[in-house]
């Protein structure tokens, strides 16, 4: 498919000290998409990544507060276009790929089109990894439904509605994780593509640690079901209370219907105690869940106001 000339496209960086491949980058995806514009948003860099952005012909724009959902933050609110191409700047995606994942945006009037990784090397894509994404991949399905293969790839297109009705909240590396579950929330139209996943070049350092950082992405998930599914959530709690109460109040029941006393007294109470926070967590689940369908309406009427794929915005 041949993109409408009337189509804007912005090609989005996120780069923090990426001198080695930032030039590779800029260079692969103007003879890809030549009709896009490339940004490179740069996160307080001490190399020689803005300079070698600006002469490979980027424009370049700066974002102090430190993260890579500081970064996004600034990109979705900065950038006007149709269609936002996402990559990370350590030139570990293949740019060849882009065109498609643009046209298929438009064609079938997707929101979200991700490059799903593929990769044979080693050094690319490390054993840890790729069961840490198994692993978040398969806790986020679980929780929301259905989901991708690849919730952590840093290769994406977004429509211009999702982008100006995302609301990022996570500052770090756990923002691929709520550009997901944003999808799923709002039951947006999406797909992946299969795309090939490079390793770094020789010098290049990934700023991704495998244990902090899974930490963090599985403690963003936790957060977005509490807030996103609070029903879900909060019974859970209540019914482990509720059970709890009922194991230890078991023998004082059976004593009292023998016997006709009560005489572990202090037990009897935390046992009163925990099905009562039982109930009170089951009510705050009531009416948490009331309130986030409708904040998911509001956020909704901001996806709509915004053009489709393929629409100019100034339609």
């Amino acid at each position: 498919m041949t993109l409408p000339r009337t189509t804007r496209v912005a090609i989005l960086v996120p780069c923090y000290n990426e001198a080695l491949t930032i030039a590779a980058i800029v260079r692969d995806f103007q003879t890809y998409l030549p009709q896009a514009q490339v940004y490179v948003f740069d996160n307080n860099s001490t190399d020689d990544t803005v300079l070698i952005a600006r002469e490979a012909g980027a424009i370049v724009r700066h974002v102090p507060a430190q993260g890579k959902g500081s970064v996004v933050r600034r990109m979705f609110a900065d950038i006007e276009a149709d269609a936002y191409v996402m990559v990370d700047g350590d030139d570990t995606y293949d740019a060849s790929v882009a065109p498609q994942l643009v046209a298929r945006l438009v064609e079938e009037g997707l929101d979200m089109v991700v490059g799903n990784r593929i990769s044979i090397e080693q050094a690319a894509y490390r054993p840890g990894h790729r069961f840490g994404n198994a692993m978040l991949t398969g806790f986020v399905s679980s929780i929301f439904g259905r989901t991708f293969t690849d919730i952590l790839s840093g290769y994406r297109v977004f429509s211009r509605r999702y982008v100006k009705s995302f609301a990022a909240h996570s500052a770090g590396f756990e923002i691929e994780t709520e550009l997901t579950v944003h999808a799923l929330a709002l039951r947006m139209p999406v797909a992946e593509v299969p795309t090939v996943y490079k390793a770094r070049p020789e010098g290049s350092v990934s700023k991704l640690n495998t244990y902090r950082d899974g930490f963090r992405i599985l403690g963003t998930i936790l957060r977005l079901f509490k807030s996103e599914r609070p029903l879900a959530f909060y019974s859970i709690f209540a019914a482990l209370s509720a059970l709890l109460s009922l194991a230890l109040a078991e023998p004082i029941v059976q004593t009292y219907l023998e016997t006709g006393l009560v005489p572990r007294l202090p037990t009897a109470t935390l046992c009163a105690a925990l099905m009562l926070l039982g109930v009170i967590l089951l009510v705050c689940g009531i009416v948490l869940d009331a309130v986030t369908k409708g904040r998911t309406e509001q956020k909704r009427f901001a996806y709509l106001a915004q053009p489709g794929p393929g629409a100019s915005a100034d339609d």
